[in-house]
């Protein structure tokens, strides 16, 4: 990648009247966080993440995939936002309209000031009812088990396991999103796997430039620009090239 091209990406991304940015695992890989299927560890070893992400899983021993959860809750308070995720939120403030669509599930986003968000996998720091969907307050729950519910159904993390739907009202938005916007950044995803593939498609269809921001060149959508890099590096200096005084 060079400079030019670097400077020439600026340029669309300012002159943009909508962008759109869909996120994946990479970015949060950066601020120390295992992707989805690296986050096995000591005890974990012995599952498959699919083994405890389904409501088959939790039905069938729910103190153990609320433990698993609670482990993941460890790495991600841990963990803080990196200097791609403060971009994204610079580009909220800086672009006339911006949608993050994100796939993950840790909250970081969030935590860098975005606002403008569709989080199409749900958040692992919120809760709610397994049975009647009231969302419950995250205060001093319990790491071995899960607590009870007013209508005495099980608590369970607010995320998107197997074998659920996507959020529908939120996947309208990022449908909607991608075929509106004059820009559409995919970062530390492949945007292969539906339905992050199906919104590439849709803002490729409809004329928007596509860049694909990712370590492994080999993970760009066909047709989109490949910035080959981190996205901690090379988002920032991205944006601060289109929108610096």
């Amino acid at each position: 990648m060079t400079q030019q091209t670097l400077s020439r990406l600026a340029d669309h991304l300012r002159e943009a009247h909508h962008v759109a940015a869909l996120t994946g695992a990479g970015i949060s890989r950066e601020s120390g966080l295992p992707t989805f299927r690296e986050a096995q560890s000591g005890l974990w070893a012995r599952y498959r993440p699919e083994d405890l992400a389904t409501p088959e899983a939790f039905a069938r021993d729910p103190a153990l995939v609320w433990r698993w959860y609670a482990w993941r809750r460890s790495l991600v308070s841990d963990a803080e936002p990196n200097a791609a995720h403060y971009a994204l939120a610079r580009l909220e403030e800086e672009a006339p309209h911006f949608t993050l669509i994100t796939q993950n599930v840790d909250g970081l986003h969030r935590r860098a000031g975005s606002r403008q968000l569709l989080e199409l996998h749900g958040d692992i720091t919120r809760f709610r009812c397994a049975r009647c969907g009231r969302y419950a307050p995250t205060d001093d729950l319990p790491d071995e088990g899960p607590p009870s519910c007013d209508c005495g159904g099980l608590l369970r993390p607010d995320v998107v396991w197997f074998g659920e739907a996507l959020p529908g009202a939120e996947l309208e938005h990022a449908a909607e999103a991608a075929a509106e916007c004059d820009v559409f950044l995919v970062i530390g995803t492949s945007g292969v796997v539906y339905p992050a593939a199906g919104l590439t498609g849709i803002a490729m269809r409809n004329g928007a430039r596509v860049i694909s921001i990712n370590p492994d060149a080999s993970a760009a959508p066909a047709g989109a620009v490949q910035l080959t890099g981190n996205a901690a590096d090379l988002l920032p200096r991205l944006v601060e090239l289109a929108y610096s005084a």
